[in-house]
């Protein structure tokens, strides 16, 4: 009878550090890898020809999404428009109401509840270049922190490029 009392006792703890697990990363904030060079040197500036790539792994927080509380310069982590059960990570460059500059040539108003995404290196980036502005609805969270590997422990530097984008009036 003992035996029995135990397992449920431990059954009981696992199963409520789960449901607190589970809830903090859904609601406040979680960790993902980078792959991929799109936002080189920001994440991923080098791979190890031995290991491979070493992804970085960064912290994302998702206090900004309770009013898409987004700046100029933020990293973000959203699904994609093309495949929502892929997850991109790019620079926001332009919020509802700013004017971009396309590819094209075509100057883009971004229109309410859309941001204006690009990766930091656009050599080998698929971002808004290429399928428009993204909705707010997409993003998952906002970058700070890069927590692994252990040697680039840092903070996720808001960088704002001012030439990219003419702000709203």
């Amino acid at each position: 009878m003992g035996s029995g009392s135990l397992l449920w006792n431990l059954t009981k703890k696992y199963l409520t550090v789960g449901v607190i697990g589970l809830t903090i990363t859904d609601r406040y904030a979680s960790i993902v890898p980078v792959r991929g060079g799109s936002m080189s040197p920001t994440f991923n500036p080098r791979t190890n020809t031995v290991l491979g790539s070493l992804d970085d792994r960064v912290l994302i927080e998702k206090f900004c999404l309770a009013k898409y509380k987004f700046s100029h310069g933020d990293v973000v982590v959203f699904r994609s428009p093309s495949d929502h059960k892929q997850k991109l990570i790019k620079r926001i460059i332009g919020l509802p109401g700013d004017w971009m500059g396309t590819p094209q040539n075509d100057v883009v108003k971004i229109p309410e509840g859309h941001c204006w995404v690009e990766g930091d290196n656009p050599a080998s980036s698929m971002d808004s270049r290429s399928f428009g502005p993204i909705p707010l609805g997409l993003v998952q969270g906002r970058a700070t922190t890069i927590v692994w590997p252990p040697q680039r422990i840092c903070q996720v530097e808001r960088r704002i490029l001012q030439d990219r984008f003419s702000p709203s009036a």
